[in-house]
C-alpha cells in the first residue's frame, strides 16, 4: 500500500526529467551494488563502396561483459561471413577493454543458429514471445 504522502500516477508521455530521474536512480543503485560499470559503446559498421551502411553491430561493454544489442545485415549481405566478422571485431574490442564474457538476445525467427555457430550457448528462452516464436538469450566466454 502506498504511503499517503506519495502520489502514484500513470503517464503515457512522461517528461524527460521523470525518465532521467528513473534512469539515474537505477544506475546509481546498480553501481552501489555491482561497482562502477563505465558503459562504453561498441559500433562496428559494414559499408558498401558508396559509403552506405549495409550492416553493423551495436553493443556496450560494462562489468567485464560485452552486450550485443543490435546486429543487422542487409539481405544482400547475409550468408557471406560478414556478420561473423562484425562479431569477431566487437569481441576483440571487448577483450581489449577487459571483458571476459559476452551475451545477447535474439528471436527464433532471426538467427539463433548464427550465435551457436559463433560459439554462443543458449542460456534462456521465453516461448510464445511473440506468439509462435521464442526470445532466446545466448552467452559466450571470451
Amino acid at each position: 500500500m502506498p504511503r499517503e504522502d506519495l502520489i502514484i500516477s500513470e503517464d503515457d508521455y512522461p517528461e524527460m526529467e521523470a525518465v532521467n530521474a528513473i534512469q539515474r536512480g537505477l544506475h546509481a543503485f546498480n553501481q552501489e551494488m555491482g561497482g562502477p560499470y563505465d558503459r562504453e559503446p561498441i559500433t562496428v559498421l559494414a559499408r558498401d563502396a558508396a559509403g552506405e551502411v549495409q550492416g553493423g553491430l551495436l553493443g556496450l561493454t560494462y562489468w567485464h561483459w560485452l552486450f550485443i544489442d543490435w546486429l543487422w545485415l542487409a539481405r544482400s549481405q547475409r550468408g557471406q561471413g560478414i556478420g561473423s566478422e562484425l562479431l569477431r571485431r566487437a569481441e576483440a574490442i571487448a577483450r581489449t577493454r577487459g571483458c571476459t564474457d559476452a551475451y545477447t538476445d535474439t528471436f527464433s525467427f532471426q538467427a539463433p543458429g548464427f550465435w551457436s555457430r559463433n560459439g554462443y550457448a543458449e542460456f534462456g528462452r521465453l516461448d510464445e514471445m511473440p506468439r509462435g516464436h521464442a526470445r532466446q538469450w545466448f552467452r559466450k566466454r571470451l
